[in-house]
């Protein structure tokens, strides 16, 4: 009863092992992003079906993807090709995934890993996401790290997506993160121009999880210091340092990023200074 749909932009090295772990799936789409490697071929050896469309960003293109990719079954699976789905989490999504269920949307849980195998259980900040979803009943905002917006009630599934973001080594993450840091800089000033919904209560109480993670993320924008704190919430709060030397390299990895993130909203706001002047 699941389909299931992996996103990948020159993918060769890790899509191979991402495939496998799906090879139970009778309908496995690739939505890929224009590869320029040997992503594409690889996926038609393993058999998926592959539709090919340029980036823009993330909301925009996932939901060009739910709209338009033609899934035989009523439930997705959504996955990257840097993760994996355990046969824990395949035998729950089966279970769960059924025509007649009352739910919209379920919640899994990922399992982040260190380059040197080391899971961080403490230091991954999110570990919940919505990745198994009746594809007309989803849609996503903002342009990087999406929030789920889920018509309908959510549930929750056992079992882990084990998820190796370091696959490629650090100087790739770091590359990666700075590209992410120009959209997310660029969604904080779109969305203070707007004048924003954010509200702090929601941040606190919201009983939905997706709902809290947006307004908590819009409330953590607005602190000074954010890369500090960052590191401190993780390092301190979180106990990133029980993961050994992976959980402090990755506390701060994760405060640069976010200093990536205000560099980047310092330079687009003086450069719109510069233009309406």
């Amino acid at each position: 009863m699941i389909s299931v749909l992996v996103l990948t932009k020159n993918e060769e090295r890790d899509l191979p092992g991402c495939l496998e772990s799906v090879a139970w799936c009778d309908d496995v789409h690739v939505f890929d992003s224009l590869s320029d490697d040997e992503t594409v071929n690889i996926a038609e050896k393993f058999g998926a079906k592959v539709t090919r469309r340029k980036f823009t960003n993330w909301s925009a293109h996932q939901n060009w993807g739910l709209a338009h990719i033609s899934f035989k079954h009523s439930w997705v699976l959504y996955i990257d090709a840097d993760e994996r789905v355990s046969d824990k989490l395949r035998e729950a999504a089966l279970k769960v995934a059924q025509v007649d269920a009352p739910e919209s949307a379920f919640r899994l849980r990922r399992r982040d890993f260190f380059g040197d195998g080391t899971w961080l259980k403490h230091a991954q900040i999110s570990p919940y996401f919505l990745r198994l979803f009746r594809p007309e009943k989803m849609k996503y905002e903002r342009l990087v790290n999406p929030v789920s917006i889920v018509d309908g009630p959510i549930g929750e599934v056992e079992g882990f997506l084990d998820h190796y973001p370091f696959s490629k080594g650090i100087s790739f993450w770091l590359q990666r993160h700075i590209k992410y840091s120009d959209l997310e800089a660029k969604t904080i000033l779109e969305n203070r121009k707007k004048g924003g919904k954010f509200s702090l209560a929601k941040a606190f109480t919201a009983s939905d999880f997706t709902e809290k993670r947006f307004h908590q993320k819009e409330f953590f924008y607005r602190l000074p210091g954010r890369p500090f704190i960052k590191f401190f919430y993780m390092f301190a709060l979180r106990r990133a340092f029980l993961d050994g030397r992976a959980g402090v390299t990755y506390s701060v990895l994760q405060s640069i990023y976010e200093y990536f993130i205000v560099l980047r909203e310092r330079e687009l706001t003086r450069a719109a200074e510069t233009d309406s002047k």
